[in-house]
């Protein structure tokens, strides 16, 4: 950041009276720009046995698959964000939506939440961010080319959690972190 997005004047790194971080601070009028981590919101998307993924046409990670999801908007609900990005990256329709997992992803600030969904049909129709959308079965999941690590994780926890309890009925909200420093795939 270099200019003040109030007045544009110039901003420098400083600590504000009352605060405990380095912030950036307009040189003029003394606004307080917060930076803060951003919010990845999507779905694990099931169609009878099949689970949603889609194969990514942007960066990082083209080529990847992944769970659709991507940044919560303004003037959105987490639950509405997720669903948007399912319809915006498939092209589904989806319904029920609980929330089912959080991953912390402190190295590039964000949080990652996921939510279980179902697919209202069987219908796909993947926008410009997808070079596919496609159901897998648990057995055809391709997990060398998972996009990142925490759709890696959320897709882990769900067939684990089905594996124990088929109906969800005793469902389970999970979290984690991930550190940079993990061996599986990049979260971003």
């Amino acid at each position: 950041m270099k200019f003040c997005s109030s007045c544009a004047s110039p901003v420098q790194q400083s600590i504000p009276a009352g605060d405990n971080r380095m912030r950036w601070v307009c040189t003029n009028c003394k606004t307080i720009h917060y930076q803060n981590p951003n919010m990845v919101v999507g779905t694990i998307s099931t169609w009878g046995d099949g689970i949603l993924l889609c194969r990514r046409a942007i960066e990082p990670r083209y080529g990847f698959w992944t769970l659709p999801a991507g940044f919560l908007e303004n003037d959105e609900t987490t639950e509405q964000g997720a669903e948007r990005e399912t319809r915006e990256e498939a092209g589904a329709t989806i319904g029920g939506l609980k929330p089912f997992a959080m991953i912390d992803v402190p190295h590039v600030n964000q949080v990652h939440l996921f939510y279980r969904a179902t697919m209202l049909t069987a219908l796909l129709d993947p926008g410009e961010e997808s070079l596919e959308a496609k159901l897998f079965r648990a057995e055809d999941i391709p997990w060398e080319q998972i996009a990142f690590r925490t759709v890696f994780k959320a897709l882990k926890w769900y067939l684990q959690d089905q594996q124990q309890d088929p109906t969800f009925e005793r469902s389970t909200f999970h979290y984690d972190a991930i550190a940079l420093s993990s061996r599986q795939p990049r979260a971003s």
